[in-house]
């Protein structure tokens, strides 16, 4: 069995940029929740949406932390918006951003438990989106 750092290192390179789903029903756990459901196809279904929104997204990890089968993961990602993002239609913008991962994995070495956390404010600056604060 890969070590956890590996298998994470691996679920980035394969299942985020190289888009290989049949990697993810390999390396994510039938119980770990995702986009509306559970298991590798809840979870393909958060990555489809961002994939149509920016056909090109591509993550880069900066900083990898593993301990006791959980692993963080803190990257930066660029792609451009050729579809819709959300309420967003594409703008043809090209935008970076950044965020982190958190993974738990399974006895048997597979990923139990998925959270992302992403600079999502920074990404709707880039693509021209006007936010204003509430009015009182």
């Amino acid at each position: 069995m890969e070590d956890v750092e590996t298998t994470a290192r691996r679920f980035v390179a394969e299942v985020w940029n190289g888009r290989r789903e049949e990697s993810a029903y390999e390396l994510v756990a039938a119980g770990c929740p995702g986009l509306g459901g559970t298991g590798p196809e809840a979870v393909l279904a958060w990555h489809r949406e961002r994939w149509a929104a920016f056909p090109d997204l591509r993550y880069k990890l900066v900083d990898v932390v593993a301990s006791d089968g959980r692993v963080a993961l803190h990257w930066r990602a660029a792609g451009t918006q050729a579809g819709a993002f959300g309420p967003v239609p594409a703008t043809g913008q090209v935008v970076s951003f950044s965020g982190a991962a958190f993974l738990r994995f399974d006895p048997q070495g597979r990923i139990a438990d998925l959270w992302h956390c992403t600079e999502l404010f920074q990404l709707l600056q880039q693509l021209g989106v006007e936010m204003l604060p509430p009015t009182v």
